[in-house]
């Protein structure tokens, strides 16, 4: 990766690192691999690939399962926690620190997954709402083989326009057209404050948006973390998942 400035979310991630696996989210990955194997229909030995893969929990238990798996993250620090949870695993992870909406691989991948705000929606300060995740869409689309599946979960848009009132769109903190939620993250320990954007989805524009990326949306439901399943999208719940599909003569 060529370098850059950190961005704030990467600096974020960073900062985060050491203590991302206390977040309650996190605790439901022994139930979540056997539905993202179910969900994507893979045998073990395929490659997947797992964008915004963080501190690893997801990759290191596919491994463990006999996946040949390759995690890629912006953030040196997740990546430096997920090294360590496969080490302890004693299994073998390719880790790549990369730019979701900048990183390019052959069609190689079985498929693919971008879970928990994987960088998906993910906004830095200047990056426009619609180019961002259809960048890191296509990304994905080019790295898997033709008819590969792939399983996202994003920010929930109708959950965001429900919360939000018009004072918060008056100062800024929530715009309605883009869906996009501004807040600034106070400092820390090593950490300056930091401004951070986060773009909600509603599903007629992820089915477009996936379209336009080669890949066919194939069920979207509620994906809130703790209550995985092909169900109905609850109108409050954080998150969306979205199955799809790359086009079978791509």
């Amino acid at each position: 990766m060529t370098k850059q400035a950190k961005t704030n979310w990467e600096r974020f991630f960073d900062g985060h690192a050491p203590v991302y696996d206390d977040n309650i989210f996190t605790k439901n990955t022994a139930r979540e691999i056997p539905f993202i194997v179910k969900e994507l229909g893979l045998r073990p030995g395929r490659k997947i690939l797992d964008i915004g893969c963080g501190t690893g929990r997801h990759s290191v238990e596919l491994a463990t399962r006999g996946f040949a798996v390759t995690g890629l993250d912006l953030s040196s620090g997740m990546l430096a926690q997920a090294r360590a949870r496969a080490k302890a695993a004693g299994v073998q992870v390719r880790w790549l620190r990369r730019d979701a909406a900048r990183f390019s691989f052959p069609r190689r991948f079985d498929a693919a997954i971008c879970l928990c705000e994987g960088s998906f929606g993910l906004l830095g300060l200047g990056q426009d709402p619609i180019a961002q995740p259809l960048a890191i869409l296509r990304n994905i689309a080019r790295s898997l083989k033709p008819g590969a599946k792939a399983l996202f979960t994003v920010l929930n848009g109708a959950r965001l326009l429900r919360m939000h009132s018009d004072q918060d769109v008056a100062k800024g903190r929530f715009d309605p057209l883009t869906l996009v939620e501004s807040s600034r993250f106070p400092p820390r320990k090593g950490l300056p404050a930091l401004a951070l954007r986060e773009r909600g989805f509603l599903p007629t524009e992820l089915v477009l948006l996936f379209r336009m990326a080669d890949l066919q949306v194939l069920h979207i439901g509620g994906g809130t973390a703790g209550d995985w399943g092909r169900r109905t999208l609850k109108l409050d719940e954080f998150e969306i998942m979205v199955l799809a599909r790359k086009s079978p003569a791509a």
